[in-house]
């Protein structure tokens, strides 16, 4: 079963909060998850994005699938080119 990195909606009408979880691709957004790895407010000015990087990693390497949105958060936070080094030494 694939397993995908993705935001669960967090938060109250019109003031979202989102973590970022590890879940099956068939549960629902904001359904059980695997395993939450940060957090991500965007109301905030900038942005506050927290990510325990040594459990995303982790979890890429085991072949997890980031969404869209979260292969974002992860480039700008440097942990894609952190991956893909990685990557490249194996």
């Amino acid at each position: 079963m694939s397993v995908k990195i993705r935001l669960k909606r967090m938060g109250a009408k019109k003031a979202p909060f989102y973590r970022l979880v590890v879940a099956e691709s068939r549960s629902p957004r904001d359904g059980r998850f695997v395993e939450e790895i940060g957090t991500y407010n965007p109301l905030t000015e900038p942005a506050q994005v927290n990510i325990n990087e040594e459990r995303a990693l982790q979890w890429l390497q085991n072949g997890a699938t980031p969404s869209d949105t979260v292969r974002h958060l992860f480039r700008e936070a440097g942990l894609m080119k952190k991956f893909h080094d990685l990557k490249l030494q194996k």
